[in-house]
This record gives structure tokens, C-alpha cells and sequence, in this order.
């Protein structure tokens, strides 16, 4: 596995427990949208502490972007990447990931599980190509949802939101589960891509296969 030292050109808090890092990108470093790397902190100490993190910005571009949430009562990696600022270094490896776009459909996220369609969502628009794809997004309140004003111009009416600790007037305040699918799904033989944390994914990927999807049309880091 080769290892990528690169400089945090940008480091900044988007909501209140996410953090956007902008880093170099090194020279013949390609990714497809949905993918993702091992990243490290470059200090003595954390160097070795690798964690998945997925690519958000446009594989065109000359930089790469992370959108990661961050744990402080983990006292963990994200908890230290909280305090990397512009100038630090990170350490990436090579790319890697099965999440990847293969025709229009629907999209569920649960949290910063959000991040492996942003990257794929940027390059449909980038391309106006993403008509006919919807996505369905959980989160616990409004105020964690990740890059809501970006997702609305890009999706429109097809974004949208469920919050499972508030009830926000618009918005559904209620989870996903079998009864919400059914309402809200009329074709179970189109693509599906999920995800979040491993139980939200295992549940409605069961969810949607027992209603009539595939498992080819179910696509998911496995």
C-alpha cells in the first residue's frame, strides 16, 4: 500500500460536530466518485491510526476534499483530526470502495453516511445527469445535517429529510423503516445506494430486499 503525505490546505468546521479538510492531491492520484482512502494523522503518535474516509470533491479537481464528523468523547482519531488546522499534514493511502453510481435511483443516508454521495451527486450535476435520482436523508435534528443548502440546489424536490429527535414543521420526524418505505417507494426494481452506520444499512438493505429489490440493485460498502 503506498502512503501519500499531503498538506491540509483548509480546515474548517461546516456544522457543529463536522469538519471540511481540503489537502494536496498528489500527482496521478484518480479516484471514482463514491470511493474512498485509509487516512492518518502525519505525528509519531497517530501516524499509524488509520481510519476510511471518503473523497468529496470533483475527481477533477486539483485538490482533495474529506467532510468528516467528529467524535470528541472518543478521544479517538476524529477527536485529534478536530484539532488539525491548515499546514498540518495528513498521510493517505491508495483508493479504495464498492459504493459506486450505476443508473439513476434512490439514495439513503443516515448521518455522515451522506459523504460517498456527495462526490457522485457533484459529478451528476457537474455532468446534468442527475435527474431521476432522489435521496432520503436521516439525521437526529436540522442542525446535523451536512451541506443541506448544497443538496437542496442540486436535488430539489427530491431531497429529502427525516430528522429522528425533532419535529421540524415540513420535514418528516420519524424513521426510516418498513412502513416508511412502502409509502414513499412505489419501485422496489430500481437501484438502491445506502449509507451510514452498519446497523441503518444491514436493516434497510433487509428492508428493501424482502420488499422486492435485488441484491445487485442494493449497493452498499460491504
Amino acid at each position: 500500500m503506498d502512503n501519500y503525505v499531503v498538506k491540509v490546505l483548509q480546515a474548517v468546521f461546516i456544522t457543529h460536530d463536522v469538519k471540511r479538510f481540503v489537502v494536496e492531491k498528489p500527482e496521478g492520484y484518480h479516484f471514482i466518485p463514491g470511493q474512498a482512502t485509509e487516512v492518518s494523522i502525519n505525528l509519531p503518535e497517530w501516524k499509524d491510526e488509520l481510519r476510511p474516509f471518503t473523497f468529496t470533491c470533483l475527481r477533477d479537481e486539483n485538490h482533495l476534499e474529506f467532510i468528516i464528523k467528529i467524535y470528541n468523547d472518543h478521544k479517538g482519531v476524529t477527536a485529534m483530526l478536530g484539532r488539525v488546522n491548515k499546514g498540518d499534514e495528513l498521510i493517505i493511502r491508495d483508493v479504495w470502495g464498492a459504493i459506486q453510481y450505476k443508473k439513476p435511483g434512490i439514495f439513503i443516508a443516515g448521518g455522515a453516511g451522506i459523504t460517498p454521495f456527495i462526490a457522485i451527486f457533484r459529478d451528476l450535476y457537474q455532468k446534468d445527469q442527475l435527474k431521476g435520482n432522489r435521496l432520503i436523508y436521516s439525521n437526529k435534528t436540522s442542525e446535523d445535517v451536512i451541506l443541506a443548502e448544497e443538496l437542496q440546489k442540486m436535488l430539489g424536490d427530491d431531497f429529502i429529510n427525516i430528522f429522528t429527535r425533532e419535529n421540524v414543521t415540513g420535514f418528516m420526524g420519524k424513521r426510516i423503516d418498513r412502513k416508511y418505505l412502502i409509502e414513499n417507494i412505489a419501485d422496489f426494481g430500481q437501484h438502491f445506494y445506502i449509507c451510514g452506520p452498519s446497523t441503518f444499512v444491514k436493516s434497510i438493505s433487509n428492508l428493501l430486499i424482502e420488499l422486492g429489490a435485488t441484491a445487485d440493485e442494493v449497493v452498499f460498502e460491504k
